[in-house]
């Protein structure tokens, strides 16, 4: 699936594109990886305030770099530039430092799809923060993002063995990644309603907090007649005080919806637990199978599967715009995006 990309004409990407930010470089480097493809990205993040490279992209970029002997031009804070240069993926064992409070699981998005989809096996070590603000909360990655990856026929499996918070991060997770042999197209449109369940979680902070987190997320729910069928209390191992809650509707062939939110210094956890709720019932009452935040991370596995897949998300993201854009480039697969007037969207992705 993969080759040698020396000696070709690097693939030039607009990395102001779309949402224009961290997403469309992950994914250009995740598919540059698995396809041996060099690329250069320019424009990188050039709408923002503080335009080029940040910390958290440079980490993440050097670690795909790790996994496939990759070279790296002008990889530095700031770049507004980067030429990236993959060699062939190998089987190995990695260590990787995201740095202080990098998010673990934005990084696991650009390293599952890099391991699996270039059919190799991979174990890694990653030291960052796994719930932290403006990525998925580990538990989110979890229990909704890895069961919609196995249904497409991808094999990964996490071990959170200490959480990490802003700002210090140094959470501790293991992951192990199996090869992807053969992918099977995601047809998901219709809805089963499955009643959610809840984890909340704290770290260094008295067990109340999760019990306040649960609460509040439960009795909004009920409130709305949404009964949650089970419900976890969590308290977990960490350098730094924090705390999370996830409510999430999960089966084997669907849906994929879950809702976490963290807790942060002087927001009440009952205000988190109820902000979670919000979000889930939102989705939940969308009736679409699929939340607007897991299919974004499905697109860079559906080129590379046997047949057409089709799928219905509660609302089109300019991430999910983004990637299936950038998956087009590099695959030259079709795609399409059928907007309902209720705000749900059917999206295509077909081989080319």
């Amino acid at each position: 699936m993969i080759s040698n990309g020396s000696g070709k004409e690097p693939i030039v990407i607009d990395g102001s594109y779309g949402e224009g930010g961290g997403q469309i470089l992950r994914t250009s480097v995740t598919l540059s990886a698995v396809m041996g493809m060099p690329i250069e990205i320019v424009n990188i993040r050039a709408k923002r305030d503080n335009p080029g490279l940040r910390p958290q992209h440079v980490g993440a970029i050097k670690a795909i770099s790790s996994l496939c002997n990759a070279s790296v031009e002008n990889l530095r804070v700031g770049s507004d530039r980067i030429v990236f240069s993959p060699n062939r993926l190998r089987s190995t064992f990695i260590r990787l430092d995201v740095g202080s409070a990098g998010s673990v699981t934005l990084l696991l998005q650009a390293i599952i799809p890099s391991v699996s989809l270039s059919r190799v096996e991979a174990e890694l070590e990653i030291i960052g923060g796994t719930d932290v603000k403006w990525s998925p909360t580990m538990n989110y990655f979890t229990h909704v993002v890895l069961p919609a990856y196995r249904l497409l026929g991808i094999e990964a499996n996490l071990l959170v063995k200490r959480r990490g918070y802003y700002p210090v991060g140094g959470g501790i997770v293991r992951v192990g990644i199996k090869p992807a042999r053969e992918l099977n197209p995601l047809n998901i449109v219709s809805l089963e309603k499955l009643l959610p369940s809840i984890i909340s979680i704290c770290s260094r902070l008295p067990r109340g907090v999760a019990e306040r987190q649960m609460k509040a997320a439960k009795d909004y729910l009920s409130n709305r007649g949404i009964n949650p069928k089970s419900f976890e209390i969590n308290i977990d191992d960490s350098i730094s005080p924090g705390s999370s809650i996830l409510v999430y509707s999960v089966g084997d062939k669907g849906p994929f919806i879950g809702s976490g939110t963290i807790g942060e210094r002087g927001k009440p956890s009952e205000e988190v637990g109820r902000e979670a709720a919000k979000i889930f019932s939102e989705e939940y009452n969308s009736n679409a199978p699929m939340d607007r935040h897991v299919g974004d991370m499905l697109v860079p596995f559906l080129p590379f599967a046997k047949g057409e897949s089709i799928f219905r998300v509660s609302k089109v993201t300019q991430h999910l715009s983004t990637n299936l854009h950038i998956a087009s480039i590099f695959t030259k697969c079709q795609y399409s995006i059928d907007e309902a007037p209720d705000g749900t969207a059917i999206v295509s992705v077909k081989n080319p």
